[in-house]
């Protein structure tokens, strides 16, 4: 027979810490803290297993599930010495949520469960205390009706404001009992009046409603909200904990209050909270009375000229204190608890593992190692790799006030704020002025790759996480929010038109990359800071990993930005990002337009030299790391001119009329260009392009080579390659190049060619390309696309929609699809390594640098992940974070 409910109170807990899945994080620390023999009321709780019957039965309870509470809640009365709906000494309830994963604030709360017209004299006789007994019962009526019977809690918060400012009160705490009972009789009229039954009397149909209400909230929209933006499975349903109340607001010698073991911001080894005198504890968060620093020294530094815990309550303080240091102690982490005292008497309320910034957790996990609390490996463990975007960009200032005009994806973390400009050419002109912008289009292209560059950030209001904008704005590390849909941006009048509020040319927002938001106006920021604490986790987590991590980097910038991050050599140059600025697009423009060799030739001859210096620098910050270049793969379109404006300015340039151009646009259309002519089939039909680039990277390997004295050994992808013969036909075309240049020079090449897999075919087909290729690079970017027949580009339209209705857990252009792509990748490695053992093997999309993904990736083998500058640190740790999860 299912066990739906465990017990706790008295020192002894049928459940502990070990039980967390099935108690949820709450109750099961609830039940650790009973064993260790602190002081924490008595209670039950529900399993989070009931939660997930109550869904998968049409919102109906487990049978038995009453029958196990009243037996449960009968063992609480005992150690409370009080009977649930006893008239006389009544045992009151509060009932609370509690997933595995913290969610603070996203599911539903009720206390003073068990309050009616006649318990609260009950209650007021046993206390002694006539208005805390009425000011319990209204804070319970308020908060059951909100919770529970869905009646807004601004309506009772309007009657409170009129019945204080019609008594002349400012505080709840200055309302008499007589005022509590006039205000409980106007909030039981409203109930009535406006959903047109009365407040439930019957204290056992107050709980059932109760505990319905906290299954229900598992599925609010801010709870679903929360678990999308923190990988948290919907499957897990949330535990509910059932707990005999204890009252801070029972006078002056009674307290609530919220504390850190550590300081969450800072990470400083120091207590860091806050309480009420008089309160209970939906006081403290509501912020309707100004708390008050528990610590003496923190009291001090507020300047505050109100008393701390510590010498209101000294007893207490000290039972708390060595409370919080046994909690940390025994979990070996830093602490959020909760607590409240009762007449003087310490209760503990919660215990987890406390929320705390990137930088607070970088320090207290090498503390806590230099203190023998934790090895380095558990150290490394501690870290949310993902969180480490916080200490590489500028991010926004958490007490800054937030004027949201708009959301996004959050497509490139950091934060930017400045001018609005709707075009690339403005962004340069202000640029050049020192003026900062934000260039806003509805959506990218590589031609605004000049404006991208000068702008601090770049907002669209089409594309996904992998369009265009995104994946540039992450290689330059300059925030973007692409995909905003709400906007409406007029680039021919320049107004941006957000929320009903139109924003011209000029006008300054503040873009929030990391959680995809846009700000109207400016807004505070904290700059980027790689501190000694970053410095020492990476060092420790290097020497655990076994994958290498590269970067994929086409400029200089971005080279020395990965080097600086850690980055071990490039595992994507993508050509065709080099030919967007200036005289390049020109001349590549010349190239693709020429109708015969002989043009496309000249072009190329005017590209060779700007593509050898740029090789040459790229091998030169590398030193003899690896270099992979992938060979020109644009989809043509990409590059052609569009209007007739550019079309026009194009003819001019390239020496021919506006109409022959046009009509050889029109001839290189494609209906679908990014499954068209590009990658290899562009080599295939242009073997010239490949030769041109071919010889740039030799004769930049031989360059580089003599200038470091670290040999260069570049490694050639041929891009989309689905059959051996195209590679067979491209590697040809390489490898007589490369004769070519050791004859002129002199000098022997060292060099590898391969292929990027991004076709289920070349993955299925895998054993027989790895016959010609010395090293697979998974593009898994357009391997997602082209495995679930996506376009990574208009996804964003249906996939959230697929979230949130549960069809997918998360967006395969974010974390691999490891049961479709990755199982393609899984198979194309194993037939790879079948053919060729020594085989190189690595994955270069976007999944480079997303944790979830690099675990799969070294779970398979991987030899290297490569991923933007800015993610370098993030794939670093996690790679050492899968490696430490292999030993256990």
């Amino acid at each position: 027979m299912t066990k739906w409910v465990y017990s706790f109170g008295d020192g002894q807990a049928e459940g502990s810490a070990a039980d967390r899945n099935l108690l949820g994080g709450k109750g099961a620390n609830l039940a650790e803290m009973c064993n260790l023999g602190l002081p924490v009321p008595p209670g039950l709780t529900i399993t989070a297993d009931a939660c997930v019957w109550y869904y998968d039965h049409d919102r109906k309870l487990p049978d038995g599930l009453e029958q196990a509470v009243a037996d449960a809640l009968v063992n609480v009365g005992k150690i409370a010495g009080r009977t649930f709906g006893d008239p006389e000494k009544p045992l009151l309830l509060s009932v609370r949520s509690g997933a595995r994963a913290s969610m603070p604030g996203m599911m539903d709360t009720v206390l003073n469960l068990g309050l009616n017209d006649e318990t609260v004299n009950a209650v007021a006789r046993d206390s002694g205390d006539e208005r805390f007994a009425y000011d319990s019962y209204r804070r319970f009526i308020q908060m059951y009706a909100n919770v529970v019977m869905g009646l807004d809690h601004e309506v009772f918060e309007e009657i409170l404001e009129d019945e204080k400012a019609r008594l002349g009160h400012e505080l709840d705490t200055d309302v008499s009992a007589g005022e509590w009972r006039e205000i409980i009789a106007r909030y039981m009229a409203t109930i009535v009046e406006e959903l047109g039954v009365p407040f439930p009397q019957d204290p056992h149909q107050q709980l059932w409603g109760a505990i319905s209400a906290v299954f229900a909230s598992w599925m609010n929209a801010r709870a679903i909200t929360y678990r999308q933006l923190h990988d948290i499975p919907a499957s897990w349903g949330t535990a509910v904990n059932v707990q005999a109340m204890v009252f801070g607001n029972l006078g002056d010698h009674s307290a609530t209050g919220v504390a850190f073991t550590r300081n969450p911001s800072t990470g400083a080894n120091e207590l860091y909270g806050e309480f009420l005198v008089n309160a209970q504890g939906e006081d403290v968060v509501a912020g309707i009375r100004t708390p008050q620093s528990i610590t003496e020294a923190a009291r001090i530094e507020a300047g505050s000229d109100r008393p701390s815990l510590e010498k209101l309550m000294p007893e207490a303080f000290a039972e708390f204190l060595a409370i919080c240091n046994r909690l940390e102690h025994h979990y070996r982490d830093m602490q959020d608890l909760e607590f409240t005292i009762e007449r003087g008497k310490l209760w503990m309320l919660q215990t987890r593992s406390g929320k705390r910034t990137a930088k607070a957790a970088l320090k207290i996990a090498v503390d806590m190692a230099a203190d023998g609390l934790i090895t380095r490996e558990e150290a490394v463990i501690r870290i949310d790799p993902a969180s480490l975007d916080q200490l590489l960009h500028p991010t926004i200032d958490p007490h800054a006030a937030r004027d949201i005009i708009a959301s996004g994806l959050p497509a490139s973390p950091g934060a930017a704020t400045g001018e609005i400009v709707f075009t690339s050419e403005e962004a340069v002109e202000a640029a050049k002025t020192g003026r900062k912008v934000i260039l806003v289009r509805v959506e990218t292209s590589p031609e605004d790759i000049h404006g991208m560059h000068a702008a601090e950030g770049i907002l669209t209001s089409r594309g996904g996480m992998t369009s265009h904008a995104a994946v540039v704005a992450r290689g330059m590390g300059t925030p973007c929010v692409s995909g905003a849909g709400g906007l409406r941006i007029d680039s021919r009048n320049q107004t941006l038109v957000a929320l009903g509020v139109t924003l011209k040319a000029g006008d300054v927002i503040t873009l929030d990359g990391s959680t995809g938001q846009v700000l109207k106006g400016e807004v505070a920021m904290l700059q980027p800071e790689l501190s000694g604490d970053f410095g020492q986790i990476m060092e420790w987590a290097d020497a655990t990993r076994r994958m290498k991590v590269r970067t994929n980097a086409e400029t200089p910038a971005d080279a020395r930005a990965a080097r600086s991050f850690g980055a071990e050599g490039i595992g994507l140059c993508r050509t065709e990002h080099m030919f967007f600025d200036g005289d390049r697009i020109t001349a590549m423009r010349e190239m693709i337009l020429a109708d015969a060799e002989a043009g496309r030739r000249a072009a190329l001859a005017k590209l060779l030299p700007m593509q050898r210096s740029d090789f040459i620098e790229l091998f030169e910050i590398m030193k003899g790391l690896p270099v992979t270049i992938r060979l020109l793969d644009p989809p043509l379109h990409e590059f052609l001119p569009k209007t007739e404006e550019e079309i026009a300015e194009v003819a001019a340039v390239i020496g021919v009329t506006a109409d022959k151009l046009g009509q050889r646009v029109d001839e290189l259309h494609e209906f679908n260009p990014m499954l068209g002519h590009r990658g290899c089939r562009l080599a295939i039909s242009y073997p010239e392009i490949a030769e041109m680039q071919a010889r740039a990277i030799f004769e930049a390997a031989v360059a580089a080579a003599k200038s470091t004295g670290a040999p260069v050994v570049p490694e050639i992808m041929v891009p989309l390659v689905g059959l051996r013969e195209e590679l067979d036909f491209v590697k040809a075309r390489i490898d007589a190049v490369a004769q070519e240049v050791i004859s002129e020079s002199g000098v022997e090449l060292e060099y590898l060619v391969g292929t990027m897999i991004e076709l289920p075919r070349a993955a299925i087909r895998a054993h027989a390309i790895a016959e010609v290729a010395e090293f697979f690079s998974f593009g898994t970017n357009d391997l997602t696309q082209t495995t679930f027949g996506i376009s990574r580009d208009d996804a964003s339209s249906f996939l959230m929609t697929y979230q949130q209705k549960g069809i997918i857990e998360t967006d395969p252009f974010v974390t691999i699809d490891i049961d479709g792509v990755g199982e393609l990748v899984r198979i194309a490695s194993e037939k790879g390594r079948a053919t060729r053992p020594d085989i190189k093997l690595g994955i270069c999309g976007e999944h480079g640098g997303d944790p979830a993904s690099v675990r799969f990736c070294d779970s398979i083998g991987l030899d290297y992940v490569s991923c933007s500058p800015f993610r370098v640190p993030i794939a670093r740790l996690a790679a050492a974070q899968a490696a430490i999860a292999k030993k256990v």
